[in-house]
């Protein structure tokens, strides 16, 4: 990238929104916070940390059972906050929302209910090789129980996946294929549009993990076309605890409900239940009535913003930052696909990935070290894991600057000393 290229500026006003987020206002270990940690959680706006304090003061009660003021305020609330997902997603019905304790109950949820009611021995689950755990273990766990098998489509070393090898594993007998949306190890985002077009050619239903894509794209589940979308709220800019589960109204009415309990049941009798209509069937137990209200405050937020603007911005911030760190002799990049969103993975020769986010931190610079819940393609491109500095709009570039000099000293501690 060019000198003149490096110093252009979006126009997004990264100072202006860092106001909305008290928490980026402190100091660690005497250091400026930088917070470079986005793709593990991202911090949360004073509206939603707002609509929390709110529910609690004033609308306290539990949803959909009471006949009192405050049981009405709190349900309008929480099903407000469906529609807005569902209108944030484009969905085409609020009643294809599911609420969920995060991305992994969705995806758990899923294998679950459609697995045991869909596979059948000799099944196969395609899986791409770069996925969270979330989107491999509850599918092993369902294949175990039904006789059928997940298979990894391959990625190759710079965190593409490989869609000439999908297309040759589909076959008659593959009944879902399950991808992440952007990787949160490799920050690859995927052709999703494509590879849902690949699995319905062949007969097979198609899962999205969209809890690394929700903070940085716009996503609309009916032009993906896709089966099924899943993503947390704590990944958006909204409270720990809630997650989405969006499926086609067909598929979801045709699977068996995940848990039994309250709420998800329209009678019941010791000669047998008759479950809830949707989404109420998937929703056993009384939820996070705080979160789901504080999810909706967070939807309110993102939709308040300049959404192209912050999308441009945060293109720059990946791109300044790759060239900043490819400055620093003894840096290897892990994950350098062609399409990639907020993150920055890499290995600095002679050091560990620990110590390096250790002598960080101590610096005041939050980034994530290991895995990433991705073990199996770290073992493919046989590493232990990555420093991952991930990237949000109210970061910016003294961000990145912070964090190259930050590098540079962890670098001669423990290399140069």
């Amino acid at each position: 990238m060019s000198e003149a290229a490096l110093a252009t500026r979006t126009a997004f006003d990264a100072e202006q929104i860092r106001k909305d987020f008290p928490i980026l206002h402190q100091q660690v270990h005497g250091k400026p916070l930088v917070y470079l940690d986005n793709a593990a959680t991202t911090q949360k706006p004073e509206a939603v940390i707002q609509a929390i304090v709110d529910y609690y003061r004033h609308d306290n009660s539990n949803v959909h059972r009471g006949a009192h003021a405050l049981a009405e305020r709190a349900t309008e609330k929480f099903e407000q906050a469906r529609v807005k997902v569902a209108q944030l997603i484009n969905a085409a019905e609020p009643r294809e929302i599911i609420w969920t304790r995060g991305t992994s109950e969705s995806i758990n949820l899923v294998a679950a209910s459609w697995g045991r009611s869909a596979l059948k021995p000799g099944d196969r689950i395609l899986v791409s090789a770069m996925e969270h755990h979330s989107n491999i273990v509850p599918w092993q766990m369902i294949a175990a129980q039904m006789g059928a098998t997940v298979e990894p489509i391959p990625v190759d070393s710079t965190g593409t996946l490989d869609l000439d090898a999908l297309q040759q594993m589909l076959d008659e007998r593959v009944r879902m294929v399950a991808c992440g949306h952007v990787s949160n190890a490799l920050g690859t985002v995927n052709p999703v549009e494509r590879i849902v077009q690949l699995a319905h050619q062949a007969g097979a239903l198609c899962l999205i993990d969209g809890a690394q894509a929700m903070s940085h794209m716009r996503v609309d589940v009916q032009a993906l076309d896709c089966d099924f979308y899943v993503f947390s709220a704590h990944k958006m800019f909204g409270p720990t605890g809630v997650g989405v589960l969006y499926g086609k109204a067909a598929l979801l009415e045709a699977m068996p409900p995940y848990q039994g309990g309250g709420e998800m049941i329209e009678s019941v009798s010791f000669a047998g239940t008759t479950y809830n209509q949707l989404p109420y069937k998937f929703e056993a137990g009384t939820p996070d009535i705080a979160g789901v209200i504080a999810l909706g405050a967070a939807v309110d937020y993102l939709q308040g913003i300049d959404r192209d603007a912050a999308e441009a911005h945060e293109r720059d911030l990946l791109e300044y930052a790759e060239a900043r760190v490819r400055e620093l002799p003894g840096i290897t990049l892990v994950g350098t696909a062609a399409q990639r969103a907020g993150v920055l993975s890499f290995l600095i020769d002679g050091t560990h990935p620990h110590d390096v986010g250790m002598l960080l931190d101590q610096q005041g610079v939050a980034v994530r070290t290991g895995n990433h819940c991705a073990q199996p393609i770290m073992d493919q491109l046989g590493i232990p894991g990555t420093i991952r500095a991930s990237f949000c709009f109210y970061n910016t570039r003294a961000d990145i600057d912070r964090l190259v000099e930050a590098l540079v000293k962890a670098k001669q501690f423990l290399v140069e000393e």
